[in-house]
């Protein structure tokens, strides 16, 4: 398993094609925008800067890293992989429509992966012939950085390609956790209601943005508030997570906050947007200015 393609060239994806070009693997990073792929060959070549810079990597570490890489627009350039990645945008007719197109590109032996955060492996096997060879690789964001990946088992995937996705998760030096395939998984399982719980604190006026996350930083060490995490993740993806667990599971727990909704719906997605939780000054050091709500 050595030639690897990665399709989206968001944040998730060139993330992806960094760690394994990084590893020796040969990447082609597959996006419709020739624009998002000069972008995201910046970012992992700012990236590996900033690790050489560090003494993570040397600066021949570097070169080989981007050698390893190529850029494509065509999914056609798949033809020839042992893996695919999936890493569009979270809509699941978007990543059905790929994985149908994948079916028809890639030799029959060559795994297919997600990246989803949410949506069934089990369905997305369902639509190509190879069921068995469709499988869930949810890397965590910045992905260079984080250890978990989520390894996530359709109804239908082999024990053998299971296996595989395993060990290469270990080659790249990740820490793979096997999960089974319901909305969610374990991850946004269990972190999306809390965001949501996060939201509905602030929606009922209980206390503002800062002193939500405040308590969550100091009185539960996390690292970050539950509002401006959601502002990272991205506020239009996290109200689509809850709508797939929602659907999911029929449960009314999972129904997102009307602030959450009116905030998408106007166009406040969090850090991309420059506003969110917290209004964002994008492309300074420090990002976060201001809360949004008192």
């Amino acid at each position: 398993m050595q030639k690897i393609s990665v399709i989206g060239a968001g944040t998730m994806g060139n993330g992806i094609a960094h760690v394994f070009a990084m590893k020796g693997f040969t990447v082609n990073l597959v996006d419709v925008s020739e624009e998002a792929l000069k972008k995201a060959v910046a970012t992992i070549t700012r990236n590996l800067d900033r690790m050489v810079t560090k003494g993570t990597i040397s600066q021949d570490d570097k070169v080989a890293t981007l050698n390893n890489l190529s850029t494509n627009t065509s999914l056609h350039s798949c033809k020839d992989d042992d893996l695919v990645i999936e890493a569009a945008t979270e809509n699941v007719d978007i990543k059905l429509k790929i994985f149908q197109q994948l079916e028809e590109i890639c030799k029959k032996e060559t795994i297919l992966a997600s990246n989803t955060s949410s949506i069934s492996i089990t369905k997305i096997g369902a639509v190509t012939k190879r069921a068995d060879k469709v499988i869930g690789m949810h890397f965590m964001n910045p992905v260079p950085v984080m250890k978990l990946v989520e390894v996530i088992k359709g109804y239908a995937t082999s024990d053998e390609v299971l296996k595989t996705i395993m060990d290469i998760s270990y080659k790249l030096g990740k820490s793979p956790v096997e999960v089974n395939d319901y909305p969610g998984f374990v991850a946004n399982r269990i972190l999306m209601p809390m965001i949501n719980e996060a939201i509905y604190t602030l929606f009922e006026g209980v206390a503002g943005v800062e002193e939500i996350d405040t308590v969550m930083k100091l009185g539960m060490s996390h690292p970050m508030g539950p509002l401006q995490l959601a502002d990272f993740i991205g506020l239009d993806v996290c109200l689509a997570i809850l709508k797939v667990l929602h659907d999911g599971f029929g449960n009314p727990k999972y129904a997102p906050c009307p602030l959450l909704v009116n905030m998408v719906a106007a166009g406040y997605m969090g850090v991309k947007s420059g506003e969110g939780f917290y209004n964002y000054a994008l492309g300074t050091k420090d990002m976060v200015i201001s809360p949004r709500f008192a």
